[in-house]
């Protein structure tokens, strides 16, 4: 029998804020602030993310002189779909939902 892995609250925050625009590109630092987590969290988040196959991450060169280059990161088709299931989990989970479901 397989287990369906549980993701930490952060990562679904992270995904959240993904999903929300899934094919725009965002840099890290939008991302921390939108999905209120700090960069020791969200780094590593993203790149486990993009490690297996659900984030896209490029750099843009900054347009100012002497500032580095930036990340940029969005989901990938395959991570659209990891995240609507995650979040389709979440909503069957809801008490309402596990109402609805009783009443069938």
């Amino acid at each position: 029998m397989s287990r369906k892995r549980k993701y930490s609250n952060q990562t679904l925050a992270l995904l959240a804020v993904l999903f929300a625009e899934p094919r725009t590109w965002k840099h890290g630092y939008d991302l921390s602030q939108n999905a209120s987590l700090k960069a020791g969290t969200l780094y590593p988040i993203l790149m486990r993310l993009h490690d297996r196959g659900l984030l896209e991450a490029k750099w843009q060169e900054s347009g100012y002189s002497g500032r580095p280059p930036r990340h940029l990161y969005r989901l990938t088709v395959k991570g659209r779909e990891f995240a609507q299931e995650q979040f389709a989990d979440q909503i069957q989970s809801t008490p309402a939902a596990r109402l609805q479901r009783s009443r069938a």
